[in-house]
């Protein structure tokens, strides 16, 4: 078997492995919550990306305005999100994470990254090394990826 093969492999295996762990823990703590998985989304789109209009809403997450509406309207209804009123167009309405919202969404990511504490108190001092070396590595070219990326789109 090639090395690159080998390789895509085991980042395949790792990537599945990741993926499940992660969103298992995402996937539970959005239920106990009460709240729907794209509510959730749109909290963390929030978190992530700042403030944004309700047609961001609706494009991101490829639903009607409709939908996106609904959707946001229980979380406003929650106190997890506010919506304010743009300054410079009355008509248009901007979405912020609340103070509630924002403390929902650190515990749901403190949630989703629990297993990894878990996983690293199963690692020796050196396979920690080991493995924090390896991501170093893989981070860094899936940053210089992107770059590239972003300089050939403009």
């Amino acid at each position: 078997m090639s090395d690159t093969l080998q390789f895509t492999q085991i980042t395949r295996q790792w990537m599945d492995t990741f993926m499940h762990r992660s969103m298992h823990g995402w996937n539970h703590f959005a239920k106990s919550t009460g709240l729907s998985m794209p509510q959730f989304s749109i909290l963390m789109q929030l978190h992530y990306k700042g403030s944004c209009g309700m047609s961001e809403i609706s494009e991101r997450f490829s639903v009607s305005a409709a939908a996106a509406s609904q959707l946001v309207e229980k979380l406003v209804q929650s106190e997890l999100i506010e919506r304010v009123e743009d300054v410079h167009d009355r008509r248009a309405k901007h979405l912020n994470l609340s103070p509630k919202g924002a403390t929902l969404i650190e515990k749901g990511i403190q949630e989703r990254y629990r297993w990894m504490d878990e996983l690293a108190e199963k690692l020796t001092p050196e396979e920690r090394a080991k493995v924090a070396e390896a991501l170093t590595i893989l981070t860094e070219a899936t940053q210089k990826m992107e770059s590239l990326n972003v300089k050939h789109k403009n």
